[in-house]
């Protein structure tokens, strides 16, 4: 099976306030040893594979270059990255090619620089087209530039453009939500991912959130209620224009979602370099499913070849992911084909949490499918803690 390809780039101009994600503003006198490292790493795939008891392959059908903000490294820089993959892997011509720009980061030399590396589809991080919203969690383009860019990338032939999108974000209405989903289909932007705000420890507006303060517009982000409705709004309001969902946060046209993301919740095998990237791989041994390994979410402790972290997949961790990745898609999961992998006993365990799910409105069954109902969508994490309860009381 070709494998997807992730590389991290914890780059950016500003960091946002609601980011937890390892990325931050660093001196570009550090991006020249982190694309050493990121090309060392990929000559090395390998012996890592290997290393880590994982199957290897070299055929390639997607990359993916994510942040960050990827699109502030210099041309030669990216150039350098692609052309390591393609020394190491055989990528193939119908491979699906993205890069995750900031607004405004595309200079005319940039998007040459995309194009000679095959790149054929960008992820554009708007977040809101409300200049104040944007502006609110440390943004630094206009509406107008968002356009600009589109504009741009279509003249140059990349079609394929994701517009992300957050629901939550400080002073946000309902009037102003239903703005930016406006703007965002008069794009023509042929995917679209809906997040909702994360509020944790891990970003400036999340801390402040869970503290009560008002730093980072904090006393305006809107409450979960609101922000429940503002999905739901999204959601409706896609499918309407045409832009129909396929995973909890992702709506595409027909033939444009995301063949990347899919490999993650298909549980399919990719190879991650950079900070924070993360692997799996079909296991080498007969004993597990699968192998896992990461590497460090700290920059310098990357750069400085910090161990990986491995994680072997059982078959029990296996069948817990089967669930709570799987239905993230609207397609669902297939009992039927749960049963061929895992056995007729191993299904047998976990239906009771199907039959509670399904009679509490947040599991629709159609025959062997199952599927997340709206509510199950808004609700998400407590149905997938259902499933992992379920899978390790059988193990």
């Amino acid at each position: 099976m070709a494998l997807g390809i992730y590389i991290s780039v914890p780059f950016c101009r500003t960091k946002c306030t609601y980011c937890n994600f390892a990325s931050d503003v660093f001196s570009k006198v550090v991006f020249e040893r982190y694309v050493n490292r990121v090309c060392g790493d990929i000559s090395n795939s390998k012996r890592v594979a290997e290393d880590m008891g994982g199957r290897f392959e070299r055929k390639v059908d997607s990359i993916y270059l994510g942040g960050g903000t990827p699109t502030v490294l210099d041309p030669a820089q990216l150039l350098r990255i692609f052309d390591a993959v393609r020394s190491q892997f055989t990528v193939m011509p119908t491979a699906e090619i993205t890069v995750e720009c900031a607004p405004g980061t595309l200079s005319d030399e940039l998007l040459e620089t995309l194009q000679r590396c095959g790149v054929n589809r960008v992820s554009l991080g708007v977040q809101s087209f409300v200049d104040g919203e944007a502006a609110s969690v440390g943004r630094l383009h206009k509406h107008a530039t968002v356009l600009d860019d589109i504009a741009r990338l279509r003249a140059a032939g990349i079609v394929n453009i994701n517009v992300d999108l957050i629901a939550g974000l400080p002073h946000q209405t309902t009037e102003s939500w239903k703005q930016s989903l406006a703007e965002t289909i008069a794009t023509g932007a042929p995917h679209v991912s809906v997040y909702m705000l994360e509020v944790d420890d891990d970003s400036r507006l999340g801390s402040e959130l869970i503290a009560g303060g008002t730093r980072y517009h904090a006393h305006f982000v809107p409450d979960e209620e609101a922000v429940a409705d503002f999905y739901t709004e999204a959601c409706e309001v896609l499918e309407k224009s045409g832009i129909r969902q396929y995973e909890i946060s992702n709506f595409a046209t027909p033939a444009f979602e995301s063949r990347h993301n899919l490999k993650y919740w298909t549980r399919s095998p990719y190879l991650g370099f950079g900070v924070d990237a993360h692997s799996m791989l079909a296991s080498t041994s007969s004993d597990a499913a699968a192998v896992r390994f990461s590497t460090s979410d700290v920059l310098e402790k990357y750069v400085a070849s910090a161990t990986l972290q491995k994680t072997v997949v059982t078959r029990v961790s296996a069948l817990e992911e089967t669930f709570f990745l799987g239905l993230r898609l609207n397609r669902g999961v297939d009992l039927h084909e749960v049963a061929i992998e895992f056995g007729q006993p191993a299904l047998e365990n976990v239906r009771p949490a199907i039959e509670e799910l399904s009679a509490i409105g947040l599991l629709h069954m159609d025959g062997e499918m199952i599927r997340l109902t709206p509510r199950g969508r808004l609700l998400s994490n407590e149905v997938f803690q259902s499933f992992i309860a379920s899978a390790e009381a059988s193990a």
